[in-house]
């Protein structure tokens, strides 16, 4: 078996950067509702609609719906795998079921890595590999250090 140059999983923050801030923003001010009620918000804003008990459950409810939506992309992230061998390309995806995806290192044609300003700050992208024919093989967003990985794959006999 060939010896492994690289291995990870996407990362969940820099897959969904945005997404992940907001998604803890709701959770800690769900949270917040749900332990202060009445307290946690401005007065007045509510007041006419909704009593304290009313705003405790809203609380409740968006900390838990913030809560499992982070844990949902937090085990689909730990569910994919790229590794790099120096003979193939392996990607593994799922959490109950899996499905793999091997490319042999001779048939790679082309390697793409897009970055948005963002990931490059968090130094990630999404890789996109091409084999034959115009459609790509494997696209993995999110991956950490995404200039490595092009050149593991490019690199002639890594």
């Amino acid at each position: 078996m060939s010896n492994v140059l690289y291995s990870a999983h996407p990362s969940l923050l820099r897959s969904r950067p945005l997404a992940t801030l907001l998604t803890l923003f709701l959770m800690v001010y769900g949270w917040l509702l749900f332990g202060q009620g009445d307290q946690a918000v401005p007065a007045g804003l509510f007041a006419p609609v909704l009593d304290d008990a009313a705003l405790r459950l809203i609380g409740l409810i968006i900390g838990a719906l913030a809560l499992l939506r982070l844990l949902g992309w937090w085990l689909a992230n730990l569910a994919d795998r790229l590794e790099i061998t120096s003979d193939e390309i392996i990607w593994s995806h799922g959490l109950l079921s899996k499905a793999y995806t091997e490319i042999n290192m001779s048939s790679v044609r082309t390697v793409q890595v897009n970055q948005s300003l963002l990931q490059r700050l968090l130094n990630a992208g999404d890789l996109t590999i091409y084999t034959s024919g115009d459609s790509p093989e494997l696209v993995v967003r999110g991956l950490p250090d995404p200039g490595r990985i092009r050149a593991l794959i490019r690199s002639p006999g890594s």
